[in-house]
């Protein structure tokens, strides 16, 4: 099972559009995913159709309360399953503060859960406290979705401080797998510049003793598209609302890329780059 934390401290950068409907692109493909939402906003079960109203076990009774996985996750459609977020959950931060190694209760209950997934995906919000220290500590890979502007870049450096930190502390085997561009206008020089400085970082830090040595921007991008911002009012994936649009398109392809994984990616940079 791969464990992948979807995270940037900085919010409206595409988090959870991506976290949604890349799960969603995957279950279509036929692979088994589960998405956990451990933002106390609660969008990403409010995009997938479940309304957040504290009426059934959350991640927050994980965190809190020692609730077993499997009483909190729920089925919202074929091949994917969701563990839901409450409002709730915004005190996990306050009631956690004293408890020691809160940092791997996350990981530690998906030690005692027996369902196996070909996908675990984990929405974080816009922070860096212990709700993403959870999914970190918890997860093999880490996607960073930025917007191509150069005001996202100013918190890049931070995130990938935060990771090497867990990563030398708390899971050594987190690694950065990439990063996505979302939001993306290909007509626009700054959208081309910010991906060509992207890319290059992540070239300069190969070979060096960090998570994000082997990292690589990925080649689909995600298009600004209106049908994306309209979804999750209707509480459905792209590919339940819009099927046929540019959005859809996008997260397909994205799927496809991350179903190749880590290697094939760096590979076809490396390649790209000679060229």
């Amino acid at each position: 099972m791969r464990r992948i934390a979807i995270i940037n401290q900085k919010g409206g950068v595409g988090k959870t559009t991506t976290s949604v409907n890349l799960s969603a692109a995957l279950a279509r493909l036929g692979h088994r995913v589960c998405l956990f939402d451990l933002d106390p906003q609660a969008h990403a079960t409010t995009h997938l159709g479940v309304t957040p109203a504290g009426d059934w076990p959350s991640m927050y009774d994980v965190l809190v309360n020692s609730r077993p996985l499997c009483e909190v996750r729920r089925n919202v459609g074929e091949n994917l399953w969701l563990a839901g977020s409450d409002i709730n959950l915004a005190a996990a931060e306050v009631e956690l503060a004293g408890v020691i190694g809160r940092e791997v209760i996350l990981r530690d209950a998906l030690e005692q859960d027996g369902e196996e997934y070909d996908f675990l995906f984990m929405d974080c919000g816009p922070s860096l406290g212990v709700l993403t220290l959870n999914a970190l500590a918890a997860a093999q890979e880490v996607l960073i979705p930025l917007q191509p502007h150069f005001l996202a870049l100013h918190g890049f450096g931070k995130l990938l401080e935060t990771t090497a930190l867990v990563a030398k502390r708390i899971n050594p085997k987190l690694q950065v797998t990439g990063v996505l561009l979302c939001m993306y206008e290909s007509t626009t020089k700054l959208a081309q510049e910010v991906a060509a400085n992207l890319s290059a970082y992540l070239e300069r830090s190969r070979g060096m003793a960090v998570p994000w040595a082997r990292a690589a921007l990925f080649q689909t991008r995600i298009r600004r598209n209106v049908k994306l911002a309209e979804a999750p009012s209707f509480g459905r994936s792209i590919f339940d609302y819009a099927a046929q649009c540019p959005g859809a398109a996008d997260y397909l392809a994205l799927a496809r890329e991350v179903l190749r994984g880590p290697t094939a990616m760096r590979a076809f940079h490396e390649l790209e780059s000679a060229a």
